[in-house]
């Protein structure tokens, strides 16, 4: 059950761009159709997934017993960079045309604060690397969810709406995502609830 509990508040409860305002760039830029969303999302996920995991392995396999802590942050961001490398060649053979249209947002995961955030967060919570899994891509869940959620959102408004001419474009953007977040602000104490609920306390 705890694994459980850690899925839905890293989705729903914590979740990373809306309660802990990570990743904010990449979730403004590429949030304008859901395709192109749902495809970040993917990538994220994947990055995300295996970030976590190998510097996982680095902090308690070398940076740990070397007494190296200090250099967690320039390790974690080199390993983060190499694994967006080798995403970007695999979309780019794999999907040319998903490539195409993340375009400039793709190195963009480089220095998106949630990988390295979420990296991290799985050292300063102390999980395991079982928990560290089930956090990261629960997490990038959640990152997804918010993306696509907001995309729709977004088209709809582009489509249906007549925004007045002073909100239009990023500010009527700025607005939506402000609304959203204070729509997942519901979820507040859910995992409050689910722990009592489960006798995790």
């Amino acid at each position: 059950m705890e694994y459980v509990l850690i899925f839905i508040t890293a989705i729903f409860v914590n979740n990373i761009v809306l309660s802990q305002f990570l990743g904010i760039c990449p979730f403004l830029g590429v949030s304008k159709k859901v395709s192109t969303a749902s495809g970040m999302g993917a990538a994220v996920t994947f990055v995300l997934v295996l970030a976590t995991i190998v510097t996982y392995l680095i902090q308690h396999y070398v940076l740990d017993p070397n007494h190296l802590g200090y250099l967690q942050t320039i390790a974690f961001i080199l390993i983060i960079a190499a694994l967006v490398q080798m995403v970007e060649i695999i979309l780019k053979k794999v999907s040319p045309s998903l490539y195409q249209a993340l375009g400039v947002f793709l190195p963009l995961i480089t220095t998106n604060c949630c990988i390295l955030g979420v990296a991290i967060l799985v050292i300063q919570k102390d999980y395991n690397l079982l928990q560290g899994i089930v956090y990261s891509f629960s997490t990038a869940l959640g990152f997804a969810l918010a993306m696509i959620v907001f995309a729709g959102l977004r088209e709809q408004l582009q489509r249906f709406s007549r925004v007045p001419k002073a909100f239009d474009g990023m500010p009527i953007a700025l607005v939506t995502a402000g609304l959203l977040a204070m729509a997942f602000m519901g979820f507040s104490g859910v995992d409050n609830g689910l722990s009592r609920l489960f006798g995790l306390n």
